[in-house]
Formats: C-alpha cells, sequence, structure tokens
C-alpha cells in the first residue's frame, strides 16, 4: 500500500564540463615568430612591452588580478597594437575580476587588431554565455571553429551552449564532430549520450555510454546513466551493477545511493535498501523523498519507532510531499491502528491531488 518516488534524475551538462582558456592552465604559448621576414643579419629589435606582459601572465596565474591588469595595461600603452596583451586583460576582468564589461571590450579589441585570433573568438564566446548573450556566444564559437578546426575545447563549448538552449539537434551533430576527431573524448561521449537517452534513443546513448566506461572505467556519472537505462529497461542486476560502479568511482554520488537503495527495497532487501537511504541522508539530510523511503523500509523490517520518525521528517522537510501524507496515513491506520491521525493526513493528501479510491471512500464515510 505504500507508495515512494521512482528514482533520481541528474543532469549534468553544464559548466563543469567546460574547459577554460590555456592560459588558467599554465599552458599560454606565443605565436610562432615569422622568420621568412626577419632579416638574418640583424636580429629583431627589442619589444619594451614584452616585460610587462610577461609580468602580467605571471601575476594572473598567481591570482594577482589587479597586479596583473596594471602590468598589461603598461604593456598596452607601449604597445597598443599587441593583441595578446589586450586578450590577456580581458581575461584578467573577465575570470579575475569580474568585471565583464571591460571583459568585452578588451577581447573584442585583440580580435580587432588579430581577426584570426582563434583563442580570442573562443574566450569571447564564452563570455557572451555567461552574459546569455547566445547568438552573439554562437558566432564567436563558430569562429573559434573556422580558425582552429581541431579546436576541441571550442567544439565543446559550441555542443554544451545548443545542449542548454535544448537546440538538441545542433548539439548532437557538434558532439559527433568532435568525436570524429577524437574518438575517445571523455565529455563528448558523455553529453552525447546524456542527450540521447533524454531523446528516447536508448540503444544509441547505451552504446555511446558503453564506449565511456570502457576508455575511462572511473566515470561516475557515465556509470550513473547506464544504470538509469537499465532499470527502465528493467534490468536491474545490471543497474544494480552501475550503480554500484557509479559509487564505488564517486562514493557521495547521491541519486546512485537513492536508485540503489530503490531496487533493493523493490526487490526485497529491505536492509541493503536502508542503508542506502541513510547513507543519501547522512550527505543530504534534506532529501525528503530518502526520508519517506527509509519509512517505508522501516515500516517493513517492523521498526515502527524510526518508520513514524523519518516519515514525519519527510513532512517537515516536504509538508506537500503526496507520498508522504499518503503513507504516513496508512501507517497510522494499519500499524498504530490511530484513525484520528490516519483521517488527518489521508485528507491532506487529497487536497494535494492525490487519487485512491480506498482513501477517499474511508473520508467519506468518517464525514456522514
Amino acid at each position: 500500500m505504500t507508495t515512494s518516488l521512482r528514482w533520481a534524475t541528474r543532469a549534468c551538462i553544464g559548466g563543469a564540463l567546460f574547459g577554460l582558456s590555456p592560459l588558467l592552465a599554465g599552458t599560454l604559448t606565443s605565436p610562432p615568430l615569422d622568420l621568412a621576414s626577419a632579416a638574418p643579419a640583424q636580429p629583431a629589435p627589442a619589444n619594451p612591452s614584452k616585460p610587462h606582459y610577461d609580468q602580467g601572465v605571471a601575476l594572473f596565474r598567481e591570482g594577482k588580478y589587479t597586479e596583473a591588469a596594471e602590468a598589461l595595461k603598461k604593456a598596452i600603452d607601449l604597445d597598443p597594437r599587441s593583441a595578446e596583451s589586450h586578450h590577456l586583460l580581458g581575461l584578467v576582468y573577465s575570470q579575475g575580476m569580474k568585471q565583464p564589461g571591460e571583459a568585452v571590450a578588451e577581447l573584442a579589441e585583440a580580435i580587432q587588431i588579430n581577426p584570426n585570433f582563434s583563442q580570442a573568438h573562443y574566450d569571447l564566446g564564452r563570455l557572451y554565455e555567461t552574459q546569455d548573450k547566445v547568438a552573439e556566444a554562437e558566432q564567436s564559437l563558430k569562429r573559434a571553429i573556422e580558425l582552429a578546426p581541431r579546436s576541441e575545447e571550442a567544439r565543446l563549448a559550441l555542443a554544451n551552449l545548443y545542449a542548454r538552449r535544448r537546440l538538441i539537434g545542433q548539439a548532437v551533430q557538434v558532439y559527433r564532430d568532435l568525436l570524429a576527431l577524437e574518438p575517445d573524448h571523455r565529455d563528448a561521449l558523455y553529453g552525447l549520450g546524456y542527450l540521447s537517452d533524454g531523446q528516447g534513443k536508448t540503444a544509441q546513448a547505451r552504446e555511446v555510454l558503453e564506449r565511456l566506461t570502457k576508455a575511462y572505467p572511473r566515470h561516475a556519472d557515465g556509470w550513473y546513466l547506464l544504470g538509469r537505462i537499465a532499470e527502465k529497461d528493467n534490468r536491474l542486476a545490471d543497474a544494480t551493477s552501475c550503480y554500484r560502479l557509479a559509487i564505488a568511482a564517486k562514493p557521495d554520488l547521491v541519486d546512485a545511493h537513492y536508485n540503489l537503495g530503490f531496487i533493493y527495497r523493490s526487490g526485497g532487501k529491505q536492509d541493503e535498501a536502508a542503508q542506502q537511504f541513510k547513507e543519501v541522508i547522512r550527505l543530504k539530510p534534506e532529501y525528503a523523498e530518502a526520508h519517506m523511503n527509509l519509512g517505508v523500509v522501516y515500516t517493513s523490517l517492523g521498526k515502527l519507532e524510526e518508520a513514524e520518525r523519518e516519515y514525519e521528517a519527510a513532512l517537515a522537510l516536504k509538508p506537500a510531499l503526496v507520498e508522504a501524507q499518503y503513507n504516513l496515513g496508512v501507517f497510522y491506520e494499519l500499524h498504530q491502528k490511530d484513525l484520528g491521525k490516519a483521517l488527518a493526513h489521508y485528507r491532506k493528501y487529497l487536497e494535494l491531488g492525490g487519487k485512491d479510491e480506498r482513501v477517499e471512500r474511508i473520508v467519506r464515510q468518517v464525514t456522514k
């Protein structure tokens, strides 16, 4: 008679998948020298702005953004046509000083000086995205890809932009383009698997996610999605295995614990289910549905005091949780023989839109 919420869902396409500019990774490189245009008999003249630019790079990497900005401004004063200095100053404003207006201006200036500066187009696209300027972000990222066709970060950013805007067809195509460049690209495999599952293309999603977990056996979210797919297909043994692997890779993956607990509960493994729901509550005490399901498990185990406590905790956290109102009504009616309390929860259950002929009949009979 008790009810419980089926499973948890995770939406994992987002900022966590994105890479930042190589500057943050310590991989800043200078453009190649044009040796053909240099006079072989004479060394190139010293660039007076370079020491300031180099200082700006070092300060940026140390997180000293105000000092980095000052150094880069000095570099620009000495060499106003330095696209690299404008670009880095734009990153300082954007990533360090949180001044997006100034950041856009500096990145745009870098592109004005050097229209083929692919990294500047990429960083400008990412900045536009944070400002919810979707069309501008798309244009900048596409230009970055045109200039650097093998840029994995630009393709990934564009695919994720489409995915977040629910432009699924475009997102899928860009993920596929990226996988054509790098067949084992972790984030492209996950993104494609996630979208395929959302479209109901289960076989395709499963194939892509199996590729992902084969290449990256510790990819917790990949195992989690495979578990969800298996559970929807009623392959509960496979789902259990996948959820366990997800938890092994990421012990604090709350949704995997929750779904595994539900499988154990529905399979009659109440002790194992209780362990999983208790872990969910340890990790996320405000998870009302976990408290409710633990109440169901405790009721099955005859631990009525503990069950009542968990049902009450669920409703304290989420009073409009329809299933908890119903379950607590059943608990008081059948296990505690307290019809008064049962009716209070049954009435609340019906007020919240719950539909159950037996409950409706009980409430009507008492009302008469």
